[in-house]
């Protein structure tokens, strides 16, 4: 384990009364990662589950030569997982010839919509729903943890569990692997600092989510990627989300183009030094954002220009976007939760690349100055690298680790902070 945690598990209650979990697996083309996340799954500690597994591919896949294989993994996959003999599984099949995908309907985004509408159609409201990924390990305490959490904290209203990608031995993966995450934890570590509602990581390996709350939004909505961003964001404009979880999953860092968001994708752009997607922004943006926050009880009253302010104006084509919202909202709170629906984490990320291209400014450098205006210099001195030598595409794989590792603890210390107060 990469952390020391300062929680421990320890139950309040008899076993039973924790919730009973579902988790949601989608499927394609991994029956190796499979026999090793259902051997994880087998030695959980806590055994108040079932699984659901969707193993899924577009049906075009049996015409095309070069997706053969990967039908026939899907076909093994699909026998592996109804032969299984240590606990129950439910499998859906939409892999088979004439049960694939078809049309624009495909995609890891319909097959957890799948499985989200399959375990709704059985479940008890207060029954929690996992998602998983097939290429993600946990601990055996895993399962546990997560039932507790939601014991303990009913009325929220999903989970964005920590995460800890494993660095690969490949030095171009892995480097890969690094920049990435580093851009995740940059981007938490800001929206946090500021007091965004939408600080959270969105990864469909590490959520979870109380059946009340996925009827109470209407379930997920199906994309072809991105579901998980989308689903976390609809759950946060309902209630709240714990960042907190006592133990982590651990996604397997690979290149892969299965979707079209994520690490795998970011990896196979990053190794070909494309990361115009995945910038390090200036910690100033995030503080354009922040004043914005700041103003809204004086925005409730009467019109203000702010950057963002101005940015709405000219994606929503509206003279003062936050008209609507005082006629429509006669107090400051439920004014303020307008102006978060708005303002989502969907258009925070669109203000900060709209932004971002009218600066020059390299990524190290924005990088640098974020870490030392928040953090003491003496924490960052023992990281002994020479911040003026420092690229990612050229400086020692040890070097982006540690960096990691430095902004992995400090969303820690950052989600475990939520967790108390």
């Amino acid at each position: 384990m990469p952390y020391s945690k300062n929680l421990k598990l320890t139950a309040k209650t008899g076993g039973n009364s924790l919730p009973f979990l579902y988790l949601a697996l989608p499927v394609m083309d991994e029956p190796d990662f499979l026999k090793r996340l259902l051997c994880c799954i087998s030695l959980q500690t806590y055994q108040r589950f079932r699984l659901f597994v969707c193993v899924n591919q577009p049906e075009t896949w049996w015409y095309d030569p070069h997706k053969r294989s990967a039908c026939e993994n899907n076909a093994a996959s699909r026998r592996l997982l109804t032969e299984y003999p240590e606990f129950e599984i439910i499998v859906i099949d939409r892999c088979s010839s004439g049960k694939g995908w078809t049309g624009k309907r495909h995609g890891v985004g319909y097959a957890r919509k799948t499985l989200v509408d399959e375990i709704n159609a059985v479940a008890e409201p207060d029954d929690i729903i996992v998602s998983m990924d097939a290429d993600t390990i946990f601990s055996e305490n895993f399962l546990l943890s997560v039932a507790m959490n939601f014991h303990n904290h009913p009325e929220s209203t999903a989970l964005a569990a920590p995460y800890f990608h494993k660095t690969p031995t490949d030095d171009t993966a892995a480097r890969a692997m690094l920049r990435y995450e580093i851009y995740m934890r940059h981007y938490f570590l800001n929206l946090s600092r500021i007091g965004s509602p939408f600080a959270f990581t969105a990864l469909g390996s590490a959520m979870a989510v109380p059946v009340w709350a996925c009827r109470a939004i209407g379930g997920m909505t199906p994309k072809l990627s991105g579901e998980d961003f989308y689903f976390l964001q609809k759950l946060r404009k309902y209630g709240h989300i714990l960042l907190w979880n006592e133990e982590l999953v651990y996604p397997e860092a690979r290149f892969s183009d299965r979707v079209y968001f994520g690490t795998g994708p970011a990896m196979i752009k990053g190794a070909a030094g494309d990361w115009l997607s995945y910038p390090v922004y200036p910690f100033k943006f995030f503080d354009e954002i922040a004043e914005t926050y700041t103003l809204l009880p004086q925005i409730y009253l009467q019109s203000l220009d702010t950057k963002v302010i101005r940015f709405l104006s000219t994606v929503l084509r509206e003279d003062d976007p936050m008209q609507a919202l005082r006629i429509n909202h006669r107090d400051l709170e439920h004014f303020i939760r307008a102006f978060h629906e708005k303002f989502d984490g969907l258009r925070i990320l669109q203000y900060l690349k709209t932004a971002n291209e009218t600066i020059s400014s390299a990524d190290e450098e924005n990088l640098w100055e974020f870490l030392y205006r928040f953090y003491p210099c003496a924490e960052l001195d023992k990281l002994e690298i020479n911040q003026k030598a420092f690229l990612f595409s050229h400086s020692p794989v040890d070097e982006l680790e540690k960096i990691r590792m430095f902004l992995f603890e400090k969303e820690m210390e950052v989600r475990l902070t939520s967790a108390l107060r």
